[in-house]
């Protein structure tokens, strides 16, 4: 068993930390903006804007691989099925890797040492979030150790 907080009977409380950081990490960036910004403008930009992008690619396709089966909630739900196809062949938690990329490229894109620091905050939320669901997700699918030792955790490629 995890070690991690429930934060609730279905993990309530990460999903509440996790929207007061989404909103924390917006404000942040709008009101420190160019805070940091230094040398090399453009490429700070670009790499930004594509931290930004491919954050909003991997987080729509676990959405949408996720089908029916998508829950805020880090407990699974009754029912549900373990989703290994599309992007979870690869990983197991592509929403949330796309979110830490998105919000770290948002972070560069307004050049905002604290937007960083609170997207990096986040990284670690769902780090222990993550970690919390899958202590529930070992509970609830037989199969899932054997699912954990083949897929990276949030991005393909970090095994």
């Amino acid at each position: 068993m995890s070690r991690v907080p429930r934060l609730g009977p279905h993990g309530e409380g990460w999903v509440v930390l996790q929207f007061v950081l989404f909103g924390l990490i917006a404000v942040a960036g709008f009101a420190t903006a160019g805070a940091g910004s230094g040398s090399l403008p453009l490429l700070r930009l670009a790499v930004g804007l594509l931290l930004m992008g491919v954050g909003l690619l991997l987080a729509a396709k676990g959405l949408l691989d996720l089908g029916r089966n998508l829950s805020p909630l880090p407990r699974p739900r009754a029912g549900a099925e373990l989703v290994e196809r599309g992007v979870y062949r690869w990983v197991r938690h592509p929403i949330y890797g796309g979110l830490i990329a998105l919000a770290l490229g948002w972070a560069l894109f307004v050049a905002s040492l604290l937007t960083v620091l609170l997207a990096l905050l986040l990284a670690l939320l769902f780090e222990l979030k993550s970690r919390r669901e899958e202590a529930w997700l070992i509970e609830h699918y037989p199969g899932y150790r054997e699912y954990m030792d083949r897929t990276d955790r949030f991005f393909p490629l970090f095994h």
